[in-house]
């Protein structure tokens, strides 16, 4: 298990932040919930404040569940670019059932992906990430609630 500090996320905020400043983005989607701190802290750095939120459940603690549930889709119809971010690109299950969702609800919109971690073995790649993960990561948002 591999942690992950507050202090190393400030730190990385403004990294992925550069390469997302200039592709003008009009929404930000965080999947909730591991994807929400990112978000919320993405969307100050790129003034952004048309912030929503997609709900998904995956995971059971560690335990991966055999569905997908999608949820609490937001209504994006006045939107032309969205990024659409996670805490993590474990499998890629989620991120590859979030966009099918969000792609067949709002055809017109083009939608592109970030996350903090990704692990090569995932089905499918964030447009945008910052770290290979190796392991599963300990990050401090889950960390102060158990």
């Amino acid at each position: 298990m591999t942690p992950y500090s507050y202090e190393e996320f400030i730190k990385d905020i403004p990294l992925i932040g550069e390469d997302l400043l200039n592709e003008n983005f009009d929404a930000i989607v965080g999947v909730a919930r591991g994807g929400l701190t990112f978000a919320h802290f993405l969307s100050q750095l790129l003034n952004q404040r048309n912030l929503y939120t997609i709900n998904s459940i995956h995971y059971e603690d560690t335990k991966k569940l055999e569905d997908i549930e999608i949820f609490n889709t937001p209504n994006l119809k006045d939107h032309e670019k969205v990024i659409v971010v996670d805490d993590i690109v474990d499998s890629g299950d989620t991120l590859d059932e979030i966009l099918t969702h969000l792609k067949k609800e709002f055809p017109n919109i083009e939608f592109q992906s970030a996350s903090i971690f990704y692990k090569s073995t995932a089905k499918i790649s964030p447009n945008y990430y910052l770290h290979e993960a190796k392991d599963w990561i300990d990050f401090f948002w889950d960390k102060d609630t158990r």
